[in-house]
């Protein structure tokens, strides 16, 4: 098979390179040994028609790494509109955020009918297209509507919320109806496979047997394919990691207290305000832990030109200051608090230096940091993962502090617990969780994803034409290629 992955997002493979865990961290080393072709964005807009749209074509390990400069035209309407205003908020069951108009899902069909021609370019008779999450969720029609009928599997890295959440969304239904082009369709959990389901029987009225459903496109596959991490590199790179100037000048810098760490992109659905409440609550109740414990809390910034992620930086950086102000002294500071990413290598050695790893979501597809924090401890001496019941990750590291972010006197009792913590406990939880990394690694997820988009191909009827309704044509632009989205 001729593999093709595709997401807005990709990853160069060097180690110096900033990632707060997410797709394409997660995604860059199986690439690298698989040998396929990961196509995304170059994170670079273009005016005008493009005759060779790929900006940059590079080697990445066995494979190779194509970079699309994508349409100015519709790049912010696509990207910072229906993506990240509109499917972003409802998936993370935030329906009070979702921001759209018709013009952003213009231009979001409008970039995934761009995607879908650039990738022409490598379509061959074995070529299988794996698309990956929210910002492509209508790409497998397009590739359908250009005449592809080679496998195509789209695997969701968020969450899928309940039917009435997604009903808020604008479109919702063409974009629900455009992925049933996918042969198979992926989620983290069975929670969100179940929430997919149930919007197919109950508003398209689609027959459902042994999570497969046929619809004009044929039969899709709907499964549960959980991701994971490198436990094993992981913790190499973390016991290296030590000796590096940052994780150093940090470990000095202790003089003996305790750390916690949250690492997260700055983002409203990572429970960062209820997390920071939780701390100061835990040095309110018990004053006892000042200067015993401090938080070291990395939040990379995201999105900063939508409303609601500017609104949260600055709620956070007035509530980091406030709680310094009430607990802090002239020679402790009680959180650490750094707007900026560092490197899988820097971050590695953070969360081994790190007593405790606090990862406390309202809402996450899976998580990854978790399980790297898990994998980065010391086997002899492990630290102690707080972690939200509503990240994906609940469902395998049961052994984790679980918490329910909406609960600040819970959460701050939790992780008074987790600092106190005996190595026995620490130990049992820590080598519970780590068998189950080694059974769900991220090469276990890519080979099991493969291996089920080939299946689906077993008995497949050749498709049936597709036919297109004439659409009902907006009037959004005066020239261009058309408005063909109603």
């Amino acid at each position: 098979m001729n593999l093709v992955v595709v997401s807005n997002r990709v990853a160069r493979g060097k180690t110096h390179e900033p990632m707060t865990g997410g797709l394409a961290a997660a995604l860059l080393p199986v690439v690298e040994k698989s040998g396929a072709i990961w196509v995304g964005s170059s994170g670079r807009v273009r005016d005008g028609a493009q005759k060779e749209p790929f900006a940059e074509i590079e080697a990445l390990g066995a494979g190779a790494l194509a970079m699309l400069d994508l349409p100015a035209a519709h790049y912010g309407g696509y990207y910072e509109g229906f993506a990240n205003s509109a499917l972003w908020p409802a998936l993370h069951s935030r329906s009070d955020l979702i921001r759209a108009s018709h013009e952003d899902y213009f231009s979001y069909r409008e970039v995934n009918s761009f995607m879908a021609k650039a990738l022409l370019r490598f379509q061959k008779p074995d070529t299988a297209f794996w698309i990956q999450d929210y910002h492509f969720l209508a790409l497998g029609a397009e590739l359908r509507d250009l005449g592809v009928t080679q496998p195509i599997g789209f695997f969701l890295h968020t969450p899928w919320p309940d039917r009435a959440v997604i009903g808020g969304v604008p479109h919702h239904r063409e974009l629900v109806e455009a992925m049933l082009a996918y042969d198979l369709i992926g989620f983290q959990t069975q929670d969100d496979c179940d929430n997919f389901l149930g919007y197919l029987a109950a508003d398209l009225g689609l027959a459902i047997e042994n999570h497969v459903v046929t619809s004009r496109y044929g039969k899709s596959h709907v499964q549960v394919f959980p991701i994971g991490i490198d436990p094993q590199k992981f913790a190499e790179q973390s016991a290296k990691a030590v000796s590096h100037p940052d994780v150093s000048r940090l470990r000095r810098s202790l003089h003996g207290e305790k750390l916690a760490i949250g690492v997260d992109r700055l983002d409203y659905s990572k429970g960062l305000i209820n997390r920071i409440k939780a701390f100061d609550r835990m040095w309110t109740l018990q004053p006892a832990l000042a200067r015993t414990v401090s938080l070291l809390q990395i939040a990379t910034p995201s999105r900063g030109a939508i409303e609601a992620y500017g609104n949260l930086q600055s709620e956070l950086a007035k509530l980091v200051s406030d709680v310094n102000g009430q607990h802090g002294e002239v020679d402790w500071t009680p959180i650490r608090y750094l707007n900026k990413g560092f490197s899988q290598t820097v971050l590695a050695g953070l969360y081994r230096t790190a007593q405790v790893g606090v990862v406390t979501p309202l809402h996450d597809g899976m998580n990854l940091v978790a399980k790297e924090y898990v994998a980065a401890q010391n086997p002899a001496d492990p630290g102690v993962l707080v972690l939200s019941k509503f990240a994906g990750a609940a469902n395998e590291l049961d052994t984790a502090l679980l918490v329910n972010p909406n609960d600040i006197d819970g959460m701050a009792r939790t992780i008074a617990t987790a600092v106190s913590m005996p190595l026995t406990e620490r130990r049992m939880r820590w080598e519970a969780m780590m068998e189950k990394l080694r059974a769900g690694t991220i090469q276990q997820w890519f080979a099991d994803f493969v291996d089920a988009l080939q299946e689906t191909q077993a008995d497949k009827a050749p498709p049936e034409p597709v036919i297109v309704e004439t659409p009902t044509v907006w009037p959004l632009r005066s020239a261009g290629s058309g408005a063909r989205y109603h």
